[in-house]
């Protein structure tokens, strides 16, 4: 049908009023909004070329939603049911899965199974495995965690995320731990490497070549690192892995030392040591509170990439690796950015305090 031959659209007061507010509201549903403004425009006199170019759409479409209004008024605006399987899950069974998961577990198990919750409730184990994913739920995993007893906690926190957050001037912060007997294990055969449609294998079994002790300093500011092998990690390494902290820092600048609690750290050759180098000051981190520590996130990237697959034949091949691995990093060295402040993080704790304390706990 031609735009000369077009039905008249005339609007009653309460459409027009209706209209205008599914135009205008924001939380309308754009089509819905749209297909409200191609109607009003129809109603004041336009052609569909007029308002094909007024709302800078194609003349089908507004065709299309003028025959629509006329035929249907406003039902005929909103969308139309698609075709496709009617459903068969209801609101109650969808929150009998929810509440189950969530407050009970089956008789001899300790959480549920998509299968064994699909026969209680009468779907199918599919369904279930939906109804989790909507809701975010995984009975299948955990997670382990440690509130620490620490009675500084909160001002460990402050010192610590402070330094990563609004470090001192003329001062360089150390992340500094600790990654002890790090194995060089043999496989007993050799690695099939990886090949199209078949990941790398290795033997599950090794043979093992003597341990080395990893200590490591992270600067927070540069990324770079300073490392330093050694056969133990008693009080003396340590003091001797500060020394070398010392030799490979600007002389002018502080150096604030970000470190665990072992008792290595805290030992009276430690003590005396920090008492003949004024510029170092150290900071620990709460009682198990590793997390805290940026150290402990190279380390991570340590055991991902070059540990964990790594096929060591001599603890020299080790050790090698290792400081072949720091050389590496600190060529192409970023810093890690911590971006939680001491408050976000306190309050985060609080909140996992107050849920653990509740009713049932």
């Amino acid at each position: 049908m031609g735009d000369s031959r077009l039905q008249p659209l005339v609007l009653s007061e309460d459409e027009r009023l209706v209209l205008q507010g599914w135009a205008k509201r924001r939380t309308t549903a754009q089509g819905l909004a749209r297909r409200a403004r191609i109607v009003l425009a129809c109603a004041d006199g336009l052609n569909n070329t007029a308002v094909a170019a007024r709302l800078g759409t194609d003349r089908a479409t507004v065709r299309r939603w003028r025959t629509r209004f006329l035929r249907c008024r406003l039902d005929g605006l909103s969308d139309e049911p698609r075709p496709g399987v009617p459903r068969t899950i209801t609101d109650a069974q969808v929150e009998e899965v929810v509440v189950r998961t969530l407050e009970e577990v089956p008789e001899g198990a300790t959480h549920w199974s998509k299968r064994e919750l699909a026969k209680r409730v009468g779907i199918s184990p599919t369904s279930v495995l939906r109804i989790w994913r909507a809701f975010g739920l995984q009975p299948w995993r955990t997670e382990d965690f440690k509130i620490s007893p620490d009675p500084l906690l909160i001002d460990k926190i402050r010192d610590v995320v402070g330094l990563y957050l609004a470090p001192p001037a003329n001062a360089a912060v150390f992340a500094v731990d600790e990654k002890p007997q790090i194995q060089a294990l043999e496989r007993t055969a050799a690695v099939l490497p990886m090949v199209p449609g078949t990941p790398e294998r290795r033997s599950f079994d090794y043979l093992r070549h003597g341990t080395v002790d990893l200590f490591a300093a992270l600067n927070t500011a540069t990324g770079k690192v300073i490392g330093k092998l050694s056969a133990q990690h008693r009080a003396v390494d340590f003091r001797d892995f500060l020394d070398e902290i010392d030799r490979q820092t600007d002389p002018g600048l502080a150096v604030h030392v970000i470190c665990d609690n072992l008792s290595a750290h805290k030992a009276p050759v430690v003590h005396k040591w920090l008492l003949t180098h004024p510029r170092f000051e150290l900071h620990f981190t709460p009682t198990y509170s590793s997390w805290i520590n940026q150290i402990e996130r190279w380390f991570a990237e340590l055991q991902r990439r070059c540990l964990e697959r790594g096929v060591f034949c001599s603890l020299d091949d080790l050790k090698t690796a290792l400081e072949d691995w720091i050389k590496t990093w600190n060529e192409q060295a970023r810093p890690f950015r911590w971006t939680k402040t001491a408050d976000q993080i306190i309050d985060r704790i609080c909140r996992y305090c107050d849920r653990i304390s509740g009713p049932g706990h």
